[in-house]
């Protein structure tokens, strides 16, 4: 768009600015991003298993420094979901994979909120594992298999992340688990109820959506290409 204003050429400028409006046409489109998003993300599972340990990635919450309590996000309902799990008695212990990846101030560790929080709605801080040193997933998949191996040798995982996150999760994890667990998706992204007009309508708010994607999409590349 910049380069179509300061441009002389009268056909350069022309093909700029159709470039890019078509550029925001596309990346601002709710139907695009729903497929987008349905083709990438798995589906869920059809039948809900037993487990010994739930693997709860981090990155859906954070410090609220009003009040010095841990704040949700967008993607809690990876630990909500897990919860409803524990509930019903298909898991027997949490596991709460994360740290802290700020360079400058990584004094609070989620998972040690996150403890905190469970302890508070009362569930049983025997049935609660943390690790708090992990800044990434794969430090999440390394530290968390190398605690169940000292402490749970043998135990059947399940590892809970967004949906989104699933496929490049399931890569790193398989690598360093000896018995591959399984995956659940939360908070997904692709619809499963119908278009309508205003989908074909651009929306900036989309924008974040691909920007989401498009960075799952080289961790996915660059992860396969590390072996």
């Amino acid at each position: 768009m910049a380069l179509s204003i300061f441009v002389k050429n009268k056909k350069l400028k022309k093909r700029f600015f159709l470039a890019a409006l078509a550029v925001f046409l596309i990346f601002s489109n709710g139907y695009l991003i729903g497929k987008a998003y349905n083709f990438y993300e798995p589906e869920y599972p059809k039948e809900q298993k037993n487990y010994d340990i739930a693997v709860v990635l981090g990155g859906f919450s954070g410090l609220n420094k009003r009040n010095h309590e841990i704040q949700f996000n967008w993607a809690n309902d990876r630990l909500f979901q897990t919860l409803s799990l524990y509930k019903k008695g298909k898991i027997k212990k949490i596991l709460i994979a994360s740290g802290n990846a700020s360079l400058l101030d990584n004094k609070i560790k989620e998972a040690d909120l996150v403890k905190k929080f469970l302890h508070d709605i009362c569930i049983p801080d025997s049935d609660v594992l943390i690790e708090n040193q992990s800044r990434n997933t794969i430090e999440n998949a390394k530290f968390s298999a190398q605690l169940i191996a000292q402490k749970f040798p043998g135990a059947k995982v399940v590892v809970v992340t967004s949906a989104w996150h699933i496929p490049r999760a399931r890569l790193i994890f398989n690598k360093f688990y000896k018995t591959k667990p399984d995956y659940l998706p939360t908070n997904y992204i692709g619809r499963t109820n119908g278009y309508s007009i205003g989908d074909f309508i651009p929306d900036p708010g989309i924008l974040s959506s691909w920007e989401l994607l498009f960075k799952e999409w080289i961790g996915l590349a660059v992860d396969q290409f590390r072996g």
